[in-house]
């Protein structure tokens, strides 16, 4: 091995072991992709910081020796920032840094770094099953879906979480609107989006916003503004996919063309197994036409009618319970059901990973998990999950 690549190495196991991992595959396209944020010096530094949120002192104790000062690594710090490489947030008045996950962290923040080399490793990377499994294995998924506003009602009696206005009424300043990474990596690649020709579409609040505008991936905007750019996403039909957290840090607006993570679902045989929804689709037989709206409205294929005027069928196996197929329907047929247990997010995302890293799987727990899925998927006659690595 390159004696350059050792400092790579030891970076993707350091981070391997953080509460959302970093697993080694056969084509080495992790060490490209750190290669392509980290400097030598800047991933030994990195290989000094945990996925909790830490202040300079602390990290000092660890990262001292590779600098002269705790103010050049003060600066080194604010530098890797910049690249994407890490977070920041301030706690008790002070700066505290983290190390980031590659999805959702790194990736997301170099959407004005991105280069075609770049694209097509984090594609091999990200197309691999042991990253597959490792993403699929956490106690709670780092995403979750919420209902657009037209699709809730007084009587789900929903909770503020699960209400995209009240998620960015209560939000943290500042507000960061972005361009859909997912939507711009698939335009460098020369596809078009089939839902929205809108860039600007995803929301980052709170630190994580404060972390995008320093690695230059949006730009601020005001609360209403915020409100305002989520109503747009709603009525084109985006699916609202915010933090798993009540105190929500981002929001996706996602497409089932461009976006990854709706991706994976579409790659599993029964994805809501590992999707946080609180809602699913239900259609009234005697009302529904077979009009094939909501089919057409649908972003990850859970619903179909099998027949001219023969009434829409949902896969809730596959339904997020996003509610863009509600406004659609011309006979009101289609509504959501709030699931009778409503599983309420943690707190915070900190408080998200601290829940992941308790319940990371083991070796037996993923190759369990990679069995069930091809089980799963033969009885399902659905064959596009987990092929390769």
């Amino acid at each position: 091995m390159e004696q350059n690549n050792q400092v790579y190495v030891k970076l993707q196991k350091h981070l391997d072991r953080q509460a959302v991992g970093f697993p080694a595959t056969r084509s080495g396209a992790e060490i490209k992709i750190l290669k392509h944020i980290f400097s030598p010096g800047e991933a030994e530094i990195a290989c000094c910081l945990s996925y909790k949120f830490e202040p300079l002192e602390l990290i000092v104790s660890r990262a001292g020796h590779l600098v002269n000062s705790s103010d050049e690594l003060e600066k080194s710090l604010d530098r890797i920032q910049k690249k994407g490489g890490i977070e920041s947030r301030i706690k008790n008045g002070k700066m505290h840094y983290c190390n980031a996950p590659l999805v959702v962290g790194m990736y997301e923040f170099q959407l004005n770094r991105m280069t075609p080399d770049f694209i097509k490793d984090f594609n091999e990377y990200t197309s691999d099953r042991k990253f597959g499994i490792e993403f699929l294995s956490t106690k709670l998924p780092q995403m979750r879906t919420i209902p657009i506003a037209k699709s809730i009602h007084p009587q789900h009696n929903s909770s503020t979480f699960d209400e995209v206005t009240a998620l960015l009424q209560q939000a943290e300043e500042p507000f960061v609107i972005f361009e859909c990474i997912c939507r711009k990596k698939k335009s460098l690649a020369g596809h078009t989006c089939k839902i929205t020709d809108r860039q600007e579409t995803c929301l980052a609040v709170g630190s994580m916003a404060r972390t995008a505008l320093l690695s230059g991936s949006g730009r601020e905007i005001t609360r209403e503004e915020a409100l305002s750019i989520i109503e747009q996403n709603q009525k084109q039909g985006l699916v609202l996919q915010p933090s798993n957290s009540q105190k929500a840090e981002f929001i996706c607006s996602c497409c089932g063309c461009c976006c990854g993570m709706l991706g994976i679902h579409q790659a599993l045989p029964k994805p809501m197994e590992f999707w946080a929804s609180n809602f699913y689709a239900a259609v009234d037989r005697d009302t529904c036409e077979g009009c094939g709206a909501c089919v057409k409205r649908c972003q990850v294929d859970a619903v179909k009618v099998s027949a001219k005027k023969q009434p829409a069928v949902v896969d809730l196996d596959r339904c997020l319970g996003c509610g863009v197929c509600v406004p659609a329907c011309p006979t009101q047929s289609i509504t959501l059901v709030k699931k009778p247990a409503e599983v309420r997010p943690p707190l915070t995302r900190e408080d998200l990973h601290e829940i992941i890293a308790a319940g990371r799987k083991g070796r037996l727990g993923k190759l369990k998990l990679t069995g069930k899925l091809i089980v799963d998927s033969v009885r399902k006659g659905h064959m596009k999950v987990l092929t390769s690595g």
